[in-house]
């Protein structure tokens, strides 16, 4: 395959009808890793590619990549989710593309929003700091019940409940407007976020005990 002929672009109306295998996708992705991704129905991922807060990546007219943004707390905090490539296209940047263009749509529609992402991803992570998030603690978040809800069908669900959503195997990022400053991962402190993310990894690690 080549991946110049891979498009990443906005979701619209009509992409719906790749509702169905980016939920397959998702879930298998779940099942694959143990943790982490929680599942979603055709119905929710459709309604975000009709209020254009989705991102696609295709081949022709394969659907292979995929990620949604949604607003939380008024408006005042945006997540991205539900980031997944086809495994047989891994490896070729489609991820960082998606996460690229998420990321654009979210500032472009709500620039003064704070955009959150939880994670098991070290990739993701990765791709997250060279945007310019940082981690941070649960109670930076937002505290919306129903963004909190849809982690009910991930299989860490119950560490969420049991700690009173103050921790997971998740690792929780953050990017203010306010206050962020580009990163540079070149330098020793671009490793910050990751030995953050590890430790708080094998940290939590004791919670599904």
């Amino acid at each position: 395959m080549d991946k110049k002929n891979i498009i990443v672009r906005d979701a619209t109306a009509a992409d719906t009808r790749f509702a169905e295998k980016i939920c397959t996708l998702i879930f298998e992705s779940a099942q694959q890793r143990g943790t982490g991704i929680a599942r979603r129905t055709p119905e929710y991922v459709g309604e975000k590619m009709e209020s254009g807060k989705a991102v696609v990546a295709l081949d022709g007219e394969r659907i292979v990549g995929f990620s949604y943004i949604e607003t939380w707390s008024h408006g005042d905090f945006v997540a991205t989710s539900g980031l997944i490539v086809d495994p047989e296209y891994r490896g070729l940047g489609i991820a960082t593309r998606i996460k690229q263009e998420t990321f654009r749509l979210a500032r472009t529609k709500f620039p003064q929003a704070k955009i959150f992402s939880i994670t098991t991803s070290l990739a993701v992570m990765k791709l997250n700091t060279k945007l310019g998030y940082k981690p941070v603690t649960f109670s930076e978040l937002t505290q919306d019940d129903e963004y909190w809800r849809g982690c009910e069908g991930c299989t860490n669900y119950d560490i969420l409940v049991r700690t009173h959503r103050d921790k997971c195997l998740c690792t929780g990022m953050l990017f203010d407007p306010a206050t962020a400053e580009p990163a540079d991962t070149k330098k020793s402190g671009g490793l910050t976020p990751y030995i953050m993310a590890a430790t708080n990894w094998f940290k939590n690690l004791s919670l599904k005990k």
